[in-house]
């Protein structure tokens, strides 16, 4: 129409992703998400939704985004198990080392927060943190390892990998990131070795 100001749904929406994930959920407020994505309160409320709808679905959006990538970085998991996980963790490396996104992760960030969340926005959260255990689940139990051992690898690798998101905000250096995924790579590397000598 004629006189109405369009705009981007898709540049909206990552604004106010970047926002939630530079500051936090309760740091954030539909001012703040006003200046980072240019519209006016009403047009936020109107088009995006209230805050809390608003941050459910940049929370979606990002975890549709990265949760691409590491499906892809597990495909492998099947042939080459270690190598899958090195790909999932490089996945946050990257994310991590670009200067143009925020530090950390916005779901560890989030999770952080579930005391002080909503109901809604707190049982979103933790289905977004249940989404990386299920992938990393199934992707390591494809690379031949038990039940008991995929289980507790998978907890153990998403485990790790928040803690890399938390230690990047606290100033943590790429090589002491590498280092801690090393570790768990030579854990992951001595658990298969042992399942394939029990064969």
């Amino acid at each position: 129409m004629a006189g109405k100001k369009q705009f981007d749904m898709d540049k909206a929406l990552d604004a106010a992703m970047v926002q939630f994930w530079r500051a936090g959920y309760a740091d954030t407020s539909v001012d703040d998400l006003s200046r980072a994505t240019g519209l006016n309160r009403s047009s936020i409320y109107s088009s995006l939704g209230d805050k809390d709808t608003l941050f459910l679905r940049c929370l979606d959006r990002y975890t549709a985004r990265y949760g691409e990538k590491y499906d892809a970085a597990l495909s492998c998991a099947a042939a080459e198990p270690r190598a899958a996980v090195r790909a999932f963790f490089d996945v946050t490396l990257e994310r991590i080392a670009d200067p143009e996104l925020p530090d950390g992760c916005l779901i560890a960030q989030s999770a952080m927060a579930i005391p002080v969340l909503s109901p809604a926005v707190a049982a979103h959260t933790k289905q977004a943190l249940g989404f990386q255990l299920l992938r990393l689940r199934a992707a390591l139990k494809t690379g031949r390892m038990t039940e008991q051992d995929a289980e507790a690898f998978a907890v153990h690798v998403a485990a790790v990998n928040q803690s890399l998101a938390v230690m990047s905000r606290a100033g943590a250096s790429p090589a002491q990131l590498l280092a801690v995924v090393d570790v768990t790579l030579d854990a992951l590397s001595q658990a298969l070795c042992a399942r394939r000598g029990r064969s």
